[in-house]
């Protein structure tokens, strides 16, 4: 049994990046305890409707696939429609620039996302639950900024945080019936 993508949205948001130490001794932006925050379109009859937001959620589905050590949150999918929703962790990645599917160098990488958790909305909607896979190509923008001087130069920068501007195509997969 294989999988097939079952949804397509364009997401236009934010990638947070905080100001850390870094192995060498100085600090440098990372994802690390930031957030992604979009919000992903569809065109119906030519309008764009919002059909899902995402952002980083505590983390409130730990189960035996998660990362160890725990996770800060869970890179989270909510329908706008049923607010049924599911999480994600990184299975694979496409280095922005190197690939016809990624073709936007410096942009954010393009991600294969394997879903760990799903849960239903309030009212019983389902229409995210059976998502596998969640795949982000076509990346625009997102990059932390390449200046460490803009915010993240030394310790006592510890903690800044910046949202980068992006956008994506995101690829809802399900297991194929």
């Amino acid at each position: 049994m294989g999988t097939s993508a079952f949804l397509l949205g364009h997401g236009v948001g934010t990638q947070g990046y905080v100001c850390l130490p870094n192995p060498a001794g100085g600090v440098s932006w990372t994802v690390n305890n930031a957030r992604p925050e979009a919000t992903l379109f569809t065109h119906i009859f030519g309008e764009a409707v919002q059909i899902i937001t995402h952002f980083l959620s505590p983390v409130v589905n730990p189960n035996d696939v998660g990362p160890k050590p725990p996770r800060f949150g869970d890179v989270t999918w909510q329908s706008s429609f049923d607010s049924s929703r599911v999480w994600a962790q990184k299975k694979d990645f496409i280095t922005a620039g190197t690939d016809a599917s990624c073709p936007n160098g410096g942009a954010i990488d393009c991600l294969l996302l394997q879903v760990i958790g799903s849960d239903e909305g309030p009212a019983g909607g389902k229409s995210l639950t059976k998502t596998t896979f969640i795949q982000r190509l076509s990346t625009k923008g997102g990059s932390a900024p390449a200046n460490p001087a803009i915010g993240c130069l030394a310790s006592t920068d510890v903690g800044h945080q910046v949202l980068v501007p992006y956008s994506a195509d995101y690829f809802f997969f399900r297991n194929e019936q």
